[in-house]
């Protein structure tokens, strides 16, 4: 009988994935071994902002959000993006890590995502110049001022994201190394926490995205123009995170891909970017896309962004998570077999069906492997 236990397990096996990644018995309920960290499957909850945060303290909602999609089956389980500073939010209501007493709260979910035999992962984000925002239900997310409890925002460049709103804050040098070391500060109190893989959030016109691309990064310094100086941030920054975790732990970073706009980031600089991250430690490329503009031209389909994740899987042989309206379990389990990429993260799927990755099992034939405390009842009914 599959059940899972009520005991976290704790894999020894300090390798990364090594398999033919061609295989066809390699498919989505297949484990994945990243380092020393094994996920059961390869059906992983993407970060989803929550904004219902008071002082960046999660409360007993993350506790049932995220403990349900592990009930549920999911192999990994991330946090919704988690603020490095109070300054780094997109909104009041943000999640954060900028202190130590966010830790025990945090500590209580990683330790029952683990009690139900799937893994711990957080997100680690600055929002940059998007942040500063009313939660999304407020007025749409509108930009908040010091006055309605807003903040001043930073970027690489004084470009607003929005051009109504006020211009950002320049980030000098000193600034700049300021955010390395907030994400380091960070990741120590992650891994007190007990998350075991970190995801550095690079992604979605947030401020490590906004130095990457152009069109936000218009400095004249070591940190902007050429591909190398838009990339010089990110690859500090993962640098020091990388020699901050323990060497058997897994490290992501989640990128846009693309920004869907010309003259903006691309799935070009998105290749090189991603070569040079595997040779900083980086284990896994979580291939998003667009946010640098709001209002941009995207073809949203079913798993329209799982091209990028194969893409770079292919050119850079670096493991990827593929995202991108990824609804139902056979069009997850063919982004793997095909070999596209090696997780898929689902987000708004997870919402409606919190029980997804146990779904998965049925639908792709396997027993559903029930937690204990729910197995015995179910299969008892269907005697």
């Amino acid at each position: 009988m599959s059940n899972k236990t009520v005991q976290s397990k704790c894999p020894t096996d300090m390798c990364r994935a090594d398999h033919d990644r061609n295989a066809p018995e390699i498919d989505l309920l297949s484990p994945l071994t990243i380092r020393g960290v094994t996920m059961r499957n390869r059906i992983a909850v993407s970060p989803m902002c929550q904004y219902c945060c008071e002082d960046g303290f999660a409360d007993d909602w993350h506790l049932v959000h995220l403990g349900s999609r592990a009930v549920g089956g999911a192999g990994l389980v991330f946090t919704e993006a988690t603020a490095v500073t109070a300054q780094g939010r997109i909104s009041p209501g943000d999640l954060g890590l900028w202190k130590d007493e966010h830790i025990e709260p945090l500590s209580r979910i990683a330790k029952f995502i683990h009690r139900m035999d799937s893994v711990a992962g957080i997100q680690l984000a600055h929002a940059g110049r998007k942040g500063s925002c009313a939660q999304p239900w407020v007025d749409r997310g509108r930009f908040l001022t010091p006055d309605e409890g807003g903040w001043t925002v930073v970027a690489p460049s004084a470009i607003p994201f929005h051009s109504e709103d006020p211009a950002p804050q320049e980030l000098d040098v000193a600034g700049i190394k300021q955010i390395i070391s907030d994400f380091v500060a960070a990741t120590k109190r992650a891994l007190k926490a007990g998350f075991k893989v970190i995801e550095v959030h690079a992604a979605h016109g947030y401020l490590l995205h906004s130095f990457l691309s152009p069109i936000s990064n218009q400095r004249t310094d070591n940190y902007g123009g050429s591909l190398e100086n838009r990339m010089r941030l990110l690859v500090e920054l993962v640098t020091e995170v990388r020699k901050t975790i323990p060497e058997d732990m897994p490290l992501f970073v989640r990128i846009s891909a693309t920004d869907w706009v010309d003259g903006g980031w691309d799935i070009e600089q998105s290749v090189e970017l991603s070569r040079v991250l595997k040779d900083l430690g980086v284990d896994l490329i979580d291939a998003s896309t667009g946010g640098t503009v709001p209002q941009a031209t995207i073809p949203v389909g079913p798993g329209y962004q799982v091209q990028f994740a194969a893409r770079i899987r292919k050119d850079c042989s670096i493991m990827t998570g593929a995202v991108g309206l990824i609804t139902e379990a056979n069009q997850a389990n063919d982004v793997v077999i095909s070999g596209s990429a090696d997780l898929v993260l689902v987000a708004r799927q997870m919402l409606r069906e919190p029980y997804f990755a146990l779904h998965a099992e049925q639908e792709l034939n396997q027993e559903m492997s029930w937690p204990l405390q729910y197995g015995y009842a179910v299969r008892r009914r269907s005697r």
